[in-house]
């Protein structure tokens, strides 16, 4: 009897080895698979943004081919990295975290309390760092979408400047006066990027009421055109210089709306050249401008 027994725990014994040795292969085998999945799913990723990269660059040099503006290579390489990053922390702690879920289940641990408690937290982490998390999403979306990059000046609501850096939570900006500014992805709600495409160069000539329209318009379109035969002017100015017509009428003067387009960017200084070479060309034909007419704001009572 003594002997039947000591070969049931033996027995007993045998099969819990074989009961903890198979569980430990298969969770060896559970996380040998998750850093292999892992490791070639980061690989490919990191594959498919250099390709996409390489392609982004083709296409810039295309634009560029037919007069376009190449997008400089840091814009490219801070949205490749951004976006590559989140994609492989994506993957990473999709597999892994199945990987972890599956080990648990292999140990006997009862994973429906375990993913209910981590739902409660979660919640309670969501609402926590809510502005994080729309930070997050925000910065995101604008890399994914490339409504701005590096190097692009942008209107972001309070703040007009550079882009330095995209970060998935914060843009760095650098404004007019030099002053560098870190705003929330979050709380940007619209953008208008200065840098794409072409710039509107507007400059409203105010001269006295009795003086010769057709004459000043000629003036006008002499002081444009020697402008656009002198150099830097002559690749800053994308067009003719354009007198739209009058822009208002009033007792005291009249004022002249004059465009051109510009190369992003270049609006004002544009303006400025432009303006001192109307100034010039109407002195010396002896036309005085004057102030233009002020707005007058009108408050509308009830």
């Amino acid at each position: 009897m003594a002997c039947a027994g000591l070969g049931r725990d033996g027995g007993d014994d045998m099969d819990n080895w074989e009961t903890w040795l198979a569980g430990g292969l298969r969770i060896l085998l559970i996380t040998v698979i998750a850093f292999v999945v892992r490791l070639v799913v980061r690989r490919a990723l990191t594959r498919l943004i250099a390709r996409l990269n390489r392609e982004d660059e083709k296409d810039g040099r295309r634009r560029m081919a037919r007069g376009g503006r190449l997008v400089n290579a840091e814009r490219r390489r801070q949205r490749s990295e951004a976006i590559g990053s989140v994609l492989r922390s994506a993957a990473s702690v999709l597999i892994l975290g199945t990987a972890g879920l599956m080990v648990l289940s292999q140990l006997g641990i009862q994973l429906g309390p375990l993913v209910a408690s981590a739902g409660i937290i979660g919640v309670a982490i969501g609402f926590g760092a809510r502005n994080l998390v729309t930070d997050v999403l925000s910065g995101m979306f604008m890399l994914l979408e490339d409504q701005y990059g590096v190097g692009d000046t942008i209107d972001a609501g309070e703040v007009t400047g550079t882009v330095l850096e995209i970060g998935l939570r914060v843009t760095t900006l650098r404004g007019e006066n030099g002053a560098i500014w870190y705003v929330r992805n979050g709380e940007i709600k619209r953008v208008g990027n200065l840098s794409q495409g072409w710039a509107v160069a507007a400059v409203e000539v105010a001269v006295a009421p009795d003086s010769d329209v057709t004459q000043v318009r000629k003036l006008i379109a002499t002081a444009g055109e020697e402008m656009s035969a002198v150099p830097p002017w002559d690749e800053l100015l994308w067009e003719p210089v354009e007198v739209l017509g009058l822009e208002s009428v009033a007792l005291d003067s009249m004022v002249l709306k004059v465009t051109v387009r510009t190369p992003p960017t270049q609006a004002p200084p544009v303006e400025r050249e432009l303006r001192w070479r109307i100034k010039r060309a109407l002195d010396t034909a002896g036309i005085t401008q004057v102030d233009p007419p002020a707005v007058s704001l009108v408050k509308s009572t009830d």
